[in-house]
C-alpha cells in the first residue's frame, strides 16, 4: 500500500502505511477490549471502526510490524484522547520501549481528533501507544497510520 502522492519526487524507496492488517501488522497487546470494537479495528485501515477502551486509565496498545522499519511520521485518529504518549522497540520481541514522543491533544466535540508525528526515520519493530488520560471515562483509537520505509536487511 503505497501512500498517495508522497513520492512524486522520485525517490527511489517508497514509503507505504505499516499501521495496516495487510502490511502484516498486528495489535500484540490492548489494556482492555469490547468485542464489538476490538483493538484490530486500529488497522483495518477504516477510521469507521475503532478500538474503545474500558474505563481507567492508563490504557495501552501494542502494533508489532512484519520486519524493522524506518518511520517517517506516525499519524493517530482518535477521540476524547488528551494525554498520549509513544514509544518505540526494535527488539525481536515488544520489550524494551524508548520514549519517541508525548503530547497533549486538542479536545474536538464533533470530530476525531486527528494528530500527526513527524519521525526523523527512526527504526522500530514495535510501537507502544499510552494513553495516560482522556477528555472521557472512554476513549478510541479509530485508525493510526505508520508511515515509513522497511529496513533493508
Amino acid at each position: 500500500q503505497e501512500v498517495a502522492g508522497c513520492c512524486g519526487n522520485g525517490e527511489a524507496d517508497m514509503k507505504q502505511d505499516f499501521g495496516l492488517m495487510v502490511a502484516g501488522t498486528q495489535v500484540v497487546l490492548a489494556a482492555s477490549g469490547d468485542e464489538k470494537h476490538p483493538p484490530e479495528n486500529i488497522i483495518d485501515g477504516n477510521t469507521e471502526t475503532f478500538w474503545i477502551t474500558t474505563g481507567m486509565f492508563p490504557q495501552e496498545f501494542i502494533l508489532s510490524f512484519a520486519n524493522l522499519i524506518k518511520i517517517s511520521s506516525v499519524k493517530i485518529h482518535c477521540y476524547n484522547v488528551h494525554s498520549l504518549s509513544i514509544e518505540k522497540s526494535v527488539a525481536r520481541d515488544p520489550i524494551d520501549f524508548e520514549p519517541l514522543t508525548n503530547s497533549e491533544l486538542e479536545r474536538s466535540e464533533e470530530q476525531l481528533q486527528m494528530e500527526e508525528f513527524t519521525q526523523d526515520g527512526t527504526s522500530a519493530t514495535h510501537l507502544r501507544f499510552l494513553i495516560k488520560s482522556g477528555f472521557d471515562h472512554f476513549v478510541s483509537i479509530h485508525k493510526v497510520t505508520v508511515e515509513g520505509t522497511e529496513e533493508s536487511a
